[in-house]
């Protein structure tokens, strides 16, 4: 870190970071079909996740204006709901929605995180602009503007995240929600280049959430609440460029004072490659299991495995587990688990489970269920290690592996055989086998929540690539409140 001394007051030039985040929000132009159409899935998927997620009742109080009765009358709607709120406020609700079950899309490098967490700024954002814009006589947004925002978002944080680990410095990936969400939000507001910039400096000198609450022993409720934060605090810092406040140029390289000296440990950021729409592309999607992803597929070799154990659980003597070095750095855990959150962040829980009941689903981290004696039995019978070929395989551009094997050893000197699943349903080499079962997902999640009538209309507004592109935001809007 260098040393406090004399030094200029001389403004620098902007960060190149915060250049190239704004040449690319304000000036790329996206060509990639593959990217548009899995965004359109990445909107189905969140959605679902958001519907799915009111079915909680720590879901449910998160919601609405932060003070009761300040709703907005004309402005941002929140989806599966009927409430108005400021934009800001708005993204929040969504972006609550969207995570608070861990099963929306994943991405995972040297950082991890979920990129469809952006949405909740981007679609409450697009849906007050679009109002605003049809109360002052002008055109609204088209949901393709959704998808084009979603897809810069999901390649900001997914880029950075690349080479770059905020967890090893003890801060949380929300942090790159913030910075991809005000990037593109800005923008979407009716920013220019030079407002992007300053919105951007202004959310890396915001720092960054400490994980504390996503690990032993303070694991909580707080981590489904993170990024609906992050979304919230893109669109306060976006409205209050845009009224006209300043940027901060070397808000990353500031000696002593800038992000890479007080939180980076003095390192620059480390660039892969450049931004385009990779990450949309290669996005991981959590399709069948509420599970962190570093587990998904271990849980897919637990349930191959259920019909073979389930009915000599007394007889198991161990159960070895193989997994990455980041998912056995972040969910191997011991011990009482201590609450919901405890539960969907262990390994070793994700696999006990699908183990004796050949499931795993939201409810499967209820109290009702985790008190069941078995489960906690297996835990302490398992074993957890890397397995240095699933690391290679995770860091490899080309592979974006998550394996994960299993075998379970019993009293009498028998066993199974070893269980290994490289890449889960939701990885882009699965794409035919996982769509449909999305599809399935999504069209379950909206039955549930809506009347069959508007469940129907939402299912064909999201059928059809072309058609959906061209719906305005705020038609698009309108057929997911109640």
């Amino acid at each position: 870190m260098s040393q406090i001394g004399v030094r200029t007051a001389k403004r620098p030039d902007y960060d190149q970071v915060m250049v190239d985040i704004a040449d690319y929000v304000c000036n790329y132009e996206i060509d990639s079909e593959e990217a548009y159409s899995t965004a359109r899935y990445c909107l189905m998927d969140s959605l679902a996740c958001a519907m799915l997620a009111m079915k909680f009742p720590g879901c449910i109080q998160l919601l609405g204006p932060m003070v009761p009765g300040s709703e907005m009358r004309g402005g941002a709607r929140v989806p599966g709901t009927a409430f108005e709120l400021e934009p800001a406020q708005a993204a929040f609700n969504l972006g609550v929605l969207i995570r608070y079950l861990d099963f929306n899309d994943t991405w995972l490098a040297a950082e991890w995180g979920h990129p469809s967490d952006n949405l909740g700024a981007i679609l409450a954002v697009a849906d007050y602009v679009s109002r605003r814009n049809i109360a002052e006589g002008r055109a609204p947004l088209a949901v393709k503007d959704v998808l084009s925002a979603m897809i810069k978002a999901h390649e900001i944080q997914g880029v950075l995240a690349l080479e770059n680990s905020f967890n090893q410095v003890g801060l949380d990936h929300v942090l790159l929600v913030r910075i991809a969400s005000t990037a593109v939000v800005t923008r979407m507001l009716g920013g220019d280049r030079d407002q992007v910039i300053d919105a951007v400096s202004n959310a890396w000198i915001d720092g960054g959430a400490l994980r504390t609450y996503r690990h032993a022993p303070n694991t909580g409720s707080r981590k489904s609440w993170a990024a609906g934060d992050a979304c919230r605090r893109a669109v306060t810092l976006a409205l209050t460029v845009l009224r006209g406040e300043m940027g901060y140029p070397s808000a990353l390289s500031a000696d002593v004072w800038g992000f890479y000296d007080v939180l980076f440990k003095g390192r620059e950021f480390k660039f892969q490659r450049d931004y385009g729409s990779y990450v949309m592309e290669n996005v991981l999607f959590k399709i069948s299991f509420p599970a962190e992803f570093h587990a998904q597929t271990a849980v897919e070799c637990a349930m191959t495995l259920h019909p073979k154990v389930s009915g000599r659980l007394d007889d198991i003597e161990r159960i070895t587990i193989e997994t990455q070095e980041a998912g056995a750095r972040i969910i191997d855990k011991t011990g009482p688990l201590d609450n919901y959150a405890d539960r969907d962040h262990c390994i070793q829980y994700m696999v006990a489970v699908p183990l004796i009941f050949g499931e795993l689903t939201a409810a499967s981290y209820n109290d009702d269920v985790a008190s069941d004696p078995r489960i906690d039995a297996l835990r302490d019978k398992m074993e957890v290690r890397e397995n240095e070929s699933f690391t290679t395989d995770y860091f490899d551009p080309e592979k974006r592996g998550i394996g994960n094997a299993i075998q379970v050893y019993f009293k009498d000197g028998s066993s199974t055989e070893r269980v290994e699943v490289s890449f889960p349903i939701g990885h882009r080499r699965r794409r035919a086998e996982g769509i449909p079962v999305l599809v399935r997902k999504f069209q379950s999640a909206i039955g549930d929540h809506y009347e069959p009538g508007q469940a129907e209309r939402i299912e064909s507004a999201l059928s059809e690539q072309g058609s959906l592109e061209s719906m305005p935001v705020s038609d698009f809007v309108s057929e997911l409140v109640v």
